[in-house]
């Protein structure tokens, strides 16, 4: 095998090995049955068990009990920008929403497509280099649910705890941060995902939802923007996604076996801050986006004196096997995106390739 890189790409990212190993085992005989995952019928006992068994990991993983659903739609998060206020929105009915940043500003202006929304707090004056302190943002007591985006991949910004939504339904975009940490499942209502950043490759996003509010999607919906109909069908409505569900499968019992999230969420502070301390200790040669009490432990942010020497270490780094240090194009700089499946190692070898660049070109 061609030697593996270290993959700091934003998304799609990196997938533990181990997973990647197993899909490549199964791939073209999956469990004896002499053909692929990706060849059987998704109404086969065979698929049956694989799409179950994901549900019951996930599920584990949350800390989710039989009162929440778990839905494997298509269309990426940003198509449930939309179909969230298609059906938990009422016409009398009011979406708030805490922005910080692109994802949670395009998940506002589609609700605004749907019915009534408006932003109730937003980071742009800083250029969205942090999210509200605990206490920050008083939830509105007409909201009918309050929606905001818990990491944000392009500025490097993250929630570090869990906002007051009051009565209203508490919604959250995890697509950057799912997995990573164990969450108040108890407070949310809605949390969904797009599985190609923490959770597996694209194609599938997880919706993890309160039973009792499916009932609140309205009839005229069309039914695979139903949440009421697609979990009514365990998301078997019509032919799922299967491969990307089966890899969402896989990463969740890896995750399982490796302890939980409790694990990979002390393994993923220890990254973080040795990354954020390479960036401190520069004495201003690093600087990064985001204020230190938002740091996303998921997506570091940090720009160099110039982009001449931003140019020149991504150019050096990527000599060296380190792959998607550029930053998004709206920002520039660089981003590193270190989420449960970039090891240790290779945050290391970035902080040694970033205090050898300082030593050289500083």
């Amino acid at each position: 095998m061609t030697q593996r890189v270290h993959n700091f790409s934003a998304g799609p990212s990196a997938l533990p090995l181990a997973v990647l190993e197993a899909a490549r085992r199964d791939l073209s005989d999956f469990n004896g049955t002499g053909m692929s995952i990706m060849e059987m019928s998704h109404r086969s006992q065979t698929y049956d068990e694989v799409h179950n068994q994901a549900i019951a990991d996930l599920k584990a993983l949350m800390g989710m009990d039989d009162s929440w659903d778990v839905l494997f739609m298509g269309g990426g998060a940003r198509t449930q920008f939309a179909l969230l206020p298609m059906n938990l929105l009422p016409e009398d009915g009011l979406g708030t929403y805490i922005t910080t940043g692109k994802w949670s500003e395009g998940a506002l202006s589609e609700a605004n497509k749907i019915g009534h929304a408006e932003e109730l707090w937003t980071s742009k004056e800083t250029g969205h280099d942090r999210v509200p302190a605990p206490g920050e943002v008083a939830p509105k007591a007409s909201s009918t649910y309050l929606h905001y985006t818990s990491n944000n991949t392009i500025y490097g910004t993250q929630f570090h705890h869990t906002p007051d939504s009051g009565d209203a339904l508490l919604l959250c975009d995890m697509s950057s941060d799912i997995l990573s940490r164990q969450v108040e499942v108890d407070k949310f209502s809605v949390i969904y995902a797009g599985a190609q950043k923490n959770m597996g490759p694209a194609g599938v996003t997880v919706v993890f939802l309160r039973r009792d509010l499916l009932e609140h999607s309205p009839a005229d919906l069309p039914e695979t923007m139903s949440y009421q109909k697609m979990g009514s069908k365990n998301s078997l409505l019509n032919t799922p996604p299967v491969f990307p569900i089966y890899m969402v499968g896989l990463v969740a019992r890896h995750l399982v076996e490796q302890g939980g999230l409790d694990t990979i969420a002390a393994a993923n502070v220890q990254k973080a801050e040795l990354l954020y301390r390479a960036i401190d200790n520069s004495g201003g040669f690093y600087r990064g986006h985001a204020q230190p009490d938002s740091r996303s432990r998921m997506n570091v942010t940090f720009r160099l004196p110039d982009e001449e020497l931003e140019s020149a270490f991504l150019s050096e780094s990527g000599e060296l096997g380190m792959n998607g240090l550029k930053g998004h194009r709206s920002v520039g700089g660089l981003r590193a995106s270190i989420y449960n499946a970039v090891p240790l190692d290779a945050v290391t070898a970035l902080v040694d390739f970033m205090d050898d660049f300082k030593r050289r070109r500083g």
